[in-house]
């Protein structure tokens, strides 16, 4: 029979230990998947691993956002180190996405009258990984509770509609090479029976 044990109410770090640790351990994952795509080693598979990688990121960020706010324990936020390079990364995934890496998306689906503006995926990516990696540095340093506040606000700040708006992009891609290209099969298919219809 399990006890369980009682965490005391003034340690916010104890309280949220468990769920940060599962939120680290999706941004982790998220963040070693997206550097082995961009790696090209499968770029037949580019889309839908990304597809499914920010997917997933974005049921890692509805957690966050769902969960009251995060109270940091400093007023200030600790220094975290120089933000992270992703510059290369950016230019590989661009490199990938070279003909599709561009796309339109509404700058506020709640104020439409911002209109929609270009962007592209490989930007936005390169973004997500540079905000989640600086939270992984306050998290890997022992500030968990920094870590949880930082990952939050950037979700909702930035990250959380960037890797919507990515999410739509990819697929939308998606959608179009599996279904335009069903479309042509059957016009192929109906092209072919119209002979046999007419002998009939």
């Amino acid at each position: 029979m399990s006890s369980v044990v009682a965490r005391p109410a003034d340690d916010p770090a104890a309280e949220y230990g468990d769920f940060a640790a599962e939120i680290a351990d999706q941004i982790e994952s998220f963040l070693l998947a997206v550097r082995e795509i961009a790696r090209g080693n499968d770029p037949g598979s580019t889309l839908s691993l990304l597809l499914l990688e920010v997917s997933q990121l974005c049921l890692a960020g509805g957690r966050l956002g769902a969960i009251s706010d995060v109270v940091p324990d400093e007023r200030f936020e600790p220094d975290a180190g120089p933000d992270a390079d992703v510059d290369e990364l950016r230019l590989r995934i661009a490199a990938l996405l070279e003909p599709v890496d561009g796309y339109v998306e509404v700058v506020d689906p709640v104020d439409p009258e911002r209109g929609a503006t270009g962007f592209r995926l490989s930007d936005d990516l390169a973004s997500i990984a540079q905000d989640l990696l600086h939270g992984l540095s306050h998290y890997k340093d022992g500030r968990v509770i920094e870590a949880l506040w930082w990952w939050q606000f950037s979700y909702l700040s930035s990250w959380g509609s960037t890797a919507g708006a990515a999410l739509r992009a990819l697929h939308s891609l998606i959608a179009h090479t599996r279904l335009d290209h069903h479309d042509e099969q059957i016009e192929v298919t109906q092209e072919a029976l119209l002979p046999v219809e007419a002998e009939l």
